[in-house]
């Protein structure tokens, strides 16, 4: 992995236009520039907590004038791993145990203590492929460097191949430098993941929250039929388009699983345009697994309540669902 070094602004410009060509990158960028702040009325959902200062500022002065806060900021740092198993009736035998090390939405720059956990619980661990499904930043707009900064020390801490894709935080201008650190970002793409002579594919398309730059027909298209996909969304709210066609297996995050919620998890606001059972943890739709991340990081304020942060150990096996 390429040292820590962050590309100045001429150079991320040409590197994105290469990665992109030059209209789909100004495409993407005039997107961007038009609605990256935008509080009503852009993507899947009309409200964006995330784009309204006021709100964020509420909800920190409501936790500190009832003496939660503090409560709030310790568990945000309380990453905890948790384990998945993912059965798949197609899955190549020689991918039986393949485990893939999911994180999503770290908030990098907003959520330091947590960073520095997740790292600390990634080294020890023994996993075949890393990913990330989006939100880098903590903010929707403004300067990535301090985001990006952080991901390159978490970097560090990673072994081997690692994918993501982007999220509704992040911009299209830190695709050259998460590249450089060696963190190759699915722009509706797809890989193939090689085990001996046996295959399984591995798909990851832009944000579908926020920007609904998103193309699973670009990024399943090379996908021969019959053979495992796996594909990363930030968001789960394309499960449907995902199981039509025909991935065996979605990793997503984005909702935090609410973040603040009431004993038991029970979230008390989810931004996100699905079923709430599809929110948190592992589900199935139309023959498709799927696990939505509640997220290592914290989002809007960096506080959780009933809903501890986590990466995910998602192990591969042969055999039909229990």
């Amino acid at each position: 992995m390429t040292a820590c070094r962050l590309l100045d602004p001429d150079e991320t410009l040409r590197r994105l236009e290469t990665r992109l060509g030059p209209l789909h990158a100004q495409l993407r960028l005039g997107m961007e520039r038009e609605h990256e702040a935008q509080a009503f009325g852009q993507g899947l959902s009309f409200l964006h907590l995330e784009n309204m200062p006021v709100m964020q500022a509420i909800i920190e002065l409501v936790l500190r004038m009832t003496g939660t806060y503090w409560l709030g900021l310790a568990n945000a740092g309380k990453v905890q791993l948790r384990q998945n198993i993912v059965r798949l009736p197609k899955l190549p035998s020689a991918f039986d145990g393949f485990t893939i090390l999911h994180l999503s939405d770290l908030h990098a720059d907003l959520s330091g203590p947590a960073m520095r956990r997740a790292a600390e619980l990634a080294r020890g661990l023994h996993y075949d492929l890393c990913v990330l499904t989006g939100d880098y930043r903590g903010r929707t707009h403004g300067d990535c460097r301090p985001c990006l900064e952080a991901v390159a020390r978490l970097r560090e801490a990673l072994n081997g191949d690692v994918y993501a894709v982007l999220g509704n935080h992040d911009s299209i201008t830190m695709v050259p430098d998460l590249e450089a650190f060696g963190i190759r970002v699915l722009l509706n793409e797809c890989v193939v993941i090689d085990r001996g002579s046996a295959s399984i594919y591995l798909a990851g398309i832009d944000d579908a929250h926020f920007f609904r730059v998103d193309n699973i027909e670009k990024a399943a298209a090379e996908i021969p039929q019959g053979c495992v996909s796996v594909l990363l969304s930030h968001t789960p709210e394309i499960y449907r388009q995902a199981a039509h066609a025909g991935f065996d297996l979605m990793l997503s995050g984005h909702t935090h699983g609410g973040q603040i919620c009431l004993p038991g998890g029970i979230p008390i606001l989810l931004e996100a345009d699905l079923p709430r059972a599809f929110a948190a943890g592992a589900w199935r739709h139309a023959g498709m697994a799927g696990y939505t991340s509640v997220g290592t990081g914290s989002s809007v304020v960096p506080a959780r309540f009933n809903n501890r942060p986590e990466i995910t150990l998602h192990r591969l096996v042969c055999g039909e669902p229990q």
